[in-house]
This record gives structure tokens, C-alpha cells and sequence, in this order.
């Protein structure tokens, strides 16, 4: 290994370090980590008790899907954390120290998507097993069985595993994506709207417009309609968008706002 090359692993290594420094000494930061897996999975459970009974091979329902429900509010405790492992930054003026400390402010930005990437997915993982799992035991109950065309759940089922994998996946990019938006408003409260509106407001104007079309096409932008299509593990004719191809919308998303949040972060002072 060259010097110049030890140099760039050692500097990355202590931005990395510094980060999860900061992420962790910072007040109640951590806390919205269990708080996420807790009200994740309780919001999976109230929806999984409240599917109807399953009495014949009509019951429209998917069973992966409903055990994942929570994903829908844990996403949001998700973007907040995101928001304000940065934002927290900017408003208490520790963000000039974070850049005096390194210089370069890509290294910076990557630094904290790393150790967001790593939190979340710490997060989202026992979340959606447990989701899973809670719904492995109440649905077959209500019906939900192999007599009636549904597959029992399993992580060893590839659609089940899919979903499992594309939520959590769903969950870093959420997170990405709040990152990106958070760095370049540079505001937690602005940014959380933002992010929030994104991600909320997409499936309300959805449910408002009449045109089919026009309202499959919006399915297939919405970073979380498109996104969350990866949860569906029962055979749909002609859905809007593909669960791969929807995660890579939200994949687009984040991507787009981590690098203006970059550019900006690059072009301007703390």
C-alpha cells in the first residue's frame, strides 16, 4: 500500500469514526432507532389483526404486504434521524468544525451516509423479520393457508425473502434520500417536510385523480408507491411498476438528492 493511498484509508477511516462519534453522544439521537423498530412492528401487528378472515380463494389480500405495513410510519422516524444527522449539524454550528476537521466535504457526506446505511439497516432488519414473523403466526389462522392459494411465509420463499430484503433496502434509501435533501436546505424542520411531503403526498394525490393513466404514471414516479412495490408477493395482473424496478425509483430519488446535497455542500460555505 503507497503512502498517498494509506493516507485517503486513514483519513476515510476517521471521518467515519467521527461520525458515528457524533451520532452517538448527540442527545435522544439514538433513541429513535428502538423507537422505529417499535413502532414499525406495532403498526404491522394492528394491521395483520385487523385483516379480514380469509373463507374462500377470493380474499384479495397479500399477506407479506399487510405483515409489512409498518414500514409506512417507520420510514418516517427514519427520515427524521437522517435529517438531523445532519441538520443537527447546521443549526448548533458544529458544521464548520466538521469541515474544518475534513476538508473535503465528499468525504464528509459519504462518511455519514455510511454510518446512516449501517444504523438503518441495523434498525430495519429485526424490524421486518419480526413483522414477518407476526404475521407468519396470526394469518394462517385467519385463514391465509395453502388451501387457499396462499403460500405460507417464509424467508426460504423467494417473494417473502424479497419483500423482506427490498423493505429494508426501501428503509436506506428513505434514509439516503433524507440525507441528500437535509444537506442542501441545510434546515431539519425544512427538510423533514420535504422529505415527509415526498414520500406522503404522492399516494393522496394518487387517490384524487380520476385518470387511470395519469394515475398509474404517478405510481410509478412516487418514491413511495414505486418504491414500497416491492413488497407485493401475490401475482397482480398488469401493476403499475415492477418491485426492482420500483425500488430503483426511490434508488433514482436518493441518488439525485445525495448528489445536489454534495454539489451544494461542495460549492458553498457551512
Amino acid at each position: 500500500m503507497s503512502a498517498a493511498t494509506w493516507r485517503a484509508s486513514r483519513a476515510w477511516t476517521d471521518a467515519v469514526r467521527a461520525e458515528w462519534i457524533k451520532v452517538r453522544t448527540a442527545p435522544g439521537m439514538l433513541w429513535l432507532l428502538p423507537v422505529t423498530m417499535i413502532a414499525t412492528v406495532a403498526l404491522s401487528v394492528a394491521a395483520i389483526a385487523t385483516t379480514a378472515d380469509c373463507v374462500s380463494g377470493g380474499c384479495a389480500v397479500d399477506p407479506a404486504k399487510v405483515s409489512l405495513t409498518g414500514i409506512e410510519l417507520g420510514q418516517a422516524i427514519v427520515a427524521v434521524f437522517a435529517v438531523l444527522t445532519i441538520g443537527s449539524e447546521y443549526s448548533t454550528g458544529i458544521i464548520g468544525i466538521t469541515l474544518a476537521a475534513v476538508p473535503r466535504r465528499g468525504t464528509v457526506l459519504l462518511a455519514k451516509a455510511a454510518v446512516l446505511s449501517g444504523l438503518a439497516a441495523a434498525t430495519a432488519t429485526p424490524a421486518v423479520l419480526a413483522s414477518l414473523l407476526a404475521g407468519r403466526m396470526i394469518l394462517p389462522d385467519r385463514g391465509y393457508t395453502t388451501a387457499h392459494g396462499y403460500a405460507v411465509m417464509s424467508l426460504y420463499d423467494g417473494p417473502t425473502l424479497r419483500a423482506a430484503a427490498g423493505s429494508i433496502l426501501y428503509l436506506l434509501l428513505v434514509a439516503g434520500l433524507s440525507l441528500g435533501v437535509a444537506t442542501a436546505v441545510r434546515d431539519s424542520a425544512s427538510a423533514i417536510g420535504i422529505v415527509l411531503g415526498l414520500l406522503y403526498l404522492f399516494p393522496i394525490i394518487i387517490g384524487s385523480v380520476s385518470d387511470a393513466a395519469w394515475r398509474r404514471h404517478l405510481e410509478q414516479i412516487g418514491p413511495m408507491t414505486a418504491g414500497l412495490a416491492i413488497q407485493t408477493t401475490a401475482r397482480l395482473k398488469n401493476p403499475p411498476i415492477g418491485g426492482w424496478s420500483g425500488l430503483g425509483v426511490l434508488g433514482i430519488w436518493a441518488t439525485c438528492a445525495l448528489l445536489i446535497g454534495g454539489l451544494l455542500l461542495h460549492r458553498r460555505d457551512a
